[in-house]
């Protein structure tokens, strides 16, 4: 063999060298891309129930939610055939029902009379059980000799929600209406109470 031969055999296992080393370069580059890794956070975001119920028979709660729903009180004594000095007695308890998630905040108000209410006071008892008769005893709502028809300042009553699907414990109210000798022979009128509720939030 020619010192020419082996000279360009030479060439060429150089070259099949440096080729070779250009693919093993270009392997290397590939097996070192980075590796990556993610997080992931997601927040579900509903809201609670919230509704009020009243009661004008023991245990026998509902919704009266406008005034033409009015629950009607039961006063022991016929209310429409007053005569001065009488006293009459009606029962209510309002409560948060079984679907409610919040305390809350309930505010006595006036909602609206009809016709002649001449010398009517009321007063409206917070009572321990459901119930309203003469010697019935209670603190104060709204105090005696308030004139039927108009509701004082700060009438706050506050209510907690059931747990475990439960409806809240009650509040159970007593109204006493006496009639004084300002009453007028054949008079008529009504009063309608509001009883608005506001959640109180837990955040």
């Amino acid at each position: 063999m020619s010192n020419t031969t082996i000279t360009r055999g030479r060439g060429r296992r150089i070259k099949a060298i440096l080729a070779g080393g250009v693919v093993l370069g270009l392997g290397a580059a590939v097996t070192l891309a980075a590796w990556n890794d993610s997080e992931f956070a997601i927040g579900t975001f509903g809201s609670g129930d919230f509704n009020l119920e009243g009661a004008t028979v023991a245990d026998t709660f509902t919704e009266h939610d406008t005034p033409e729903t009015a629950g009607v009180l039961d006063f022991e004594v016929s209310p429409e055939n007053l005569a001065p000095d009488d006293v009459v007695y009606a029962p209510f308890a309002v409560r948060l029902d079984d679907t409610t998630t919040f305390d809350a905040n309930v505010v006595v108000s006036q909602e609206t009379t009809t016709g002649v209410l001449t010398g009517l006071t009321y007063e409206v008892l917070v009572t321990d059980t459901f119930g309203c008769a003469e010697g019935t005893t209670g603190e104060a709502l709204i105090p005696a000799g308030t004139a039927l028809g108009t509701v004082p300042a700060d009438t706050d009553v506050a209510l907690t929600a059931g747990a475990d699907d439960a409806a809240g414990t009650p509040v159970n109210l007593c109204f006493v209406v006496t009639a004084d000798e300002a009453l007028t022979e054949g008079q008529d009128g009504s009063s309608t109470w509001e009883f608005a509720a506001e959640s109180i939030s837990t955040q």
